[in-house]
């Protein structure tokens, strides 16, 4: 049986004479809402791609293991992933080691849809 493809989808849409972004209203977690296209623009980041790129192709057993793999501070990558996460771009999943609990970043995704509705 074939996988499903795990889509996140954002709308951008004009109103009153600027572009407000927002996800069908709902009551899922995965439902969001965005004050504007600067917003999109700090979601989807050259950082954030590189995040995302990391996950997927290093497969990194943990937040400090992401920070060390991309060169980046780990606040920063953490801060990051947890804006990842809100929107459901990433999961973390929790592993427990001997005396510690680390939480693994994993895609969440495999294609996001933007439209643009003018």
């Amino acid at each position: 049986m074939a996988e499903k493809t795990k889509t996140r989808e954002i709308l951008i849409k004009e109103s009153y004479g600027a572009f407000d972004l927002f996800r069908k209203s709902g009551v899922s977690k995965s439902d969001y809402d965005f004050s504007g296209i600067a917003a999109l623009r700090h979601l989807l980041s050259n950082e954030k791609a590189r995040i995302l790129d990391a996950i997927k192709t290093k497969s990194p057993k943990s937040i400090y293991g992401l920070a060390k793999i991309l060169g980046r501070n780990f606040k920063s990558v953490s801060e990051d992933i947890k804006l990842l996460e809100r929107f459901g771009f990433i999961e973390l999943v929790e592993e427990k080691t001997k005396n510690r609990i680390r939480h693994k970043p994993e895609i969440a995704i495999d294609a996001l849809i933007i439209k643009v509705q003018i």
